[in-house]
């Protein structure tokens, strides 16, 4: 039975498999725990289940539904890009990120996930967009992103730390999807991570952010901003002609203020679009006195845009400024640049 857009979950299908074939309800405990803690690739590796019921399962509920068909690697050895396809022949890419820990920090080891097969939002200086929307992800197929490269490290003596929602898609588009993910990856009956080490990322869904701050599982939120002015950031983001700065702003202090959690404003910097000291004294006004921390990502190239990043000098300060006015700042250049595999860049395409 192939997993397909908007099919039942594969609990509620293993739970269906089970009791058609007469099994006890335990069984269900024994292969989620298998799937999600224990991270086994295939039903071959349960043990303590018999071996007809295994091969019965392996024909009628697929453990996984993302199939890997090409990793990457980059040349530091610290990130990989999967190309993943879906039951439907979708695909879709995800990124594990290997992070060496500062001072006494533990190493981090971070997975961005893909919450659509393309994007529905068009923002000018981003891959994903430029293909057009195709179809929202189901829960599993978010969630099986993460548990693939939770295998991965696994192999090497490691462990996924955290899980970023800014891969390919809107996540706040897929709201159900994405939230019942959350919970699957949350749950300590599924893989028991902590919700503070996930962030869903959104360039600007407004009810849905309010939506997301009464949710149980209280995640981090970033917010794709790139410009101060509406003019200028509807050019670059359509959406906020529909949601302005203001109104957007005045959804994320709500956020801040409800969930006690500061948040992220994700700044990708272009070379003579909004890199100017004077859009550097706009931000700091306009996250002066804000629950925020701004992260400035100098942008990654996209094949066929003609926009192009700033020099380092420009980055310093553009940076400096949000500093002097005592604004948390933070300049991401991103990783996996080398393998298409940065921010804004995912195109789900197979290299070679």
């Amino acid at each position: 039975m192939a997993v397909t857009a908007g099919s039942a979950s594969f609990g509620a299908r293993l739970d269906e498999a089970l009791r058609t074939l007469g099994q006890p309800a335990y069984r269900a405990r024994q292969v989620r725990e298998w799937k999600y803690r224990r991270l086994a690739a295939g039903y071959a590796e349960m043990g303590n289940l018999p071996a007809g019921l295994r091969q019965e399962l392996g024909r009628t509920v697929p453990l996984s539904a993302v199939e890997p068909i090409q990793e990457l690697r980059s040349d530091d050895g610290r990130t990989t890009k999967a190309l993943l396809r879906l039951a439907d022949n979708q695909l879709v890419e995800a990124v594990l990120m290997r992070q060496q820990g500062l001072n006494e920090e533990a190493p981090r080891n971070t997975v961005c996930l893909s919450s659509q097969a393309g994007c529905k939002m068009r923002c000018s200086f981003c891959a994903t967009g430029h293909g057009g929307w195709r179809r929202d992800l189901t829960s599993d197929e978010i969630a099986d992103q993460a548990l693939h490269f939770a295998r991965v490290l696994k192999g090497e003596g490691e462990h996924v730390t955290n899980v970023v929602f800014m891969g390919m898609g809107e996540p706040l588009d897929n709201y159900d999807g994405v939230i019942e993910a959350i919970r699957l990856l949350n749950s300590r009956e599924a893989f028991g991570l902590g919700a503070r080490n996930m962030t869903v990322s959104t360039c600007g869904l407004v009810p849905a952010i309010r939506r997301l701050a009464n949710e149980p599982a209280q995640v981090n939120l970033a917010v794709s901003l790139a410009a101060t002015t509406d003019e200028r950031r509807s050019e670059l983001i359509p959406l906020n002609r529909r949601y302005p700065i203001a109104e957007l702003l005045a959804a994320c202090d709500d956020y801040a203020r409800q969930t006690r959690r500061r948040v992220s404003f994700e700044y990708v910097l272009i070379a003579g679009i909004n890199d100017s000291l004077d859009e550097a004294q706009r931000l700091k006004a306009l996250m002066h006195g804000r629950l925020a921390h701004v992260n400035l990502i100098p942008l990654n190239p996209v094949e066929g845009d003609a926009y192009e990043r700033p020099d380092e000098l420009a980055v310093r300060r553009f940076a400096k400024v949000l500093r002097e006015g005592r604004v948390p700042a933070t300049v991401r250049y991103s990783k996996g640049v080398d393998i298409v595999a940065g921010c804004g860049q995912l195109r789900a395409q197979r290299v070679g």
